[in-house]
């Protein structure tokens, strides 16, 4: 095997992709208990009784829906733009560096776009700007921290280069 590292990283990032496709695909498949997710932690009508943040509440349907078309399609690009890069990063699994760093870019948008997603809008803005983590109904908080956690990992590895193979005194370059 050629390139070891190479398919590692076209594999994460694809089935990053295959996450995301099923994310995007349940969402539009289960609309409503999933709209229901976002309406519940926008209204913050599960929290803490009484707590002094519900001024942040919204009740709007109308951004209760714009918020979770915004999501949908979100998670459509990421899972998109990781399947593409997947894709890709194997198909130049043995060219020159720099067309393989070319197809990474790919990779490490949909990693980015996946902090967005479950970090920055689910950890930050709903666990903590809506106080999401107070629920013990609506609340994703450990789940997306997980999510983060693997995109972390994911792109680290996305970022590793295979060590440069210096042959043997006596051995055949490969």
């Amino acid at each position: 095997m050629r390139h070891p590292l190479r398919l590692l990283q076209a594999f994460v990032v694809f089935i990053a992709g295959l996450f995301g496709l099923f994310v995007f695909a349940g969402n539009l498949m289960d609309y409503d208990s999933n709209y229901q997710f976002v309406v519940h932690v926008l209204s913050m009508d599960t929290t803490f009784e009484g707590n002094a943040l519900m001024w942040r509440a919204i009740d709007s349907p109308v951004i209760h829906t714009i918020a979770y078309i915004g999501i949908i399609i979100a998670e459509g690009v990421f899972a998109g733009l990781a399947l593409y890069g997947g894709v890709l990063l194997f198909l130049r699994r043995d060219a020159d560096v720099a067309a393989y760093d070319r197809a990474r870019a790919w990779g490490y948008a949909a990693f980015g776009l996946g902090f967005a997603i479950w970090f920055i809008g689910f950890i930050v803005i709903g666990s903590e700007w809506f106080a999401m983590w107070q629920s013990s109904s609506w609340n994703g908080k450990d789940t997306a921290m997980g999510i983060v956690t693997l995109w972390a990992g994911f792109a680290v590895l996305l970022a590793l280069n295979e060590p440069v193979r210096q042959p043997a005194r006596g051995d055949e370059a490969v």
